[in-house]
């Protein structure tokens, strides 16, 4: 069998190397050090995080758990097929409390009729309602801010 015929490369262009081009590889080449100063990260600044939010190094958490719970916990539970209660207690082998915060009710409700189961499981009477103080509902915000708050 004879070996199959390429057509023509269509619309394909040589690459040309542009006069701007040329002028920085020579600046490049003739100020090695301007750029290491341009490229030089500078430190970033991470607050440090209490080692009291560890399981392994908090001896004072335990059962019953309080679990907080966000969208993407309900939907991926959703997806999965999962009873959150049984999945936690199984996940923690003990009784586990979850708790939604307001801004992910409301981040829930904004999300529409894709997200209307994950609506219906959130308010099962069974979750613990945690009231938020903050303004907007951001939900990721509010979490994180109501974690690093408490200190146990």
């Amino acid at each position: 069998m004879g070996r199959a015929k390429k057509g023509p490369k269509f619309a394909k262009m040589k690459k040309m190397i542009t006069s701007r081009a040329i002028k920085q590889h020579k600046e490049e080449v003739l100020n090695p050090k301007k750029k290491d100063l341009s490229l030089e990260k500078l430190p970033r600044n991470v607050p440090q995080v209490s080692s009291a939010l560890f399981f392994s190094y908090n001896t004072a958490l335990g059962p019953p758990y309080r679990v907080l719970v966000d969208t993407n916990f309900i939907n991926f539970s959703i997806q999965n097929k999962l009873d959150l209660e049984k999945a936690m207690l199984d996940c923690l082998y003990a009784k586990c409390t979850p708790c939604i915060t307001d801004c992910v009710m409301a981040e829930l409700e904004k999300l529409g009729q894709k997200y209307r189961v994950a609506l219906r499981i959130a308010k099962d009477p069974r979750f613990e309602r945690l009231p938020c103080i903050h303004k907007g509902t951001y939900a990721d915000d509010c979490i994180v801010e109501r974690v690093t708050n408490v200190q146990i």
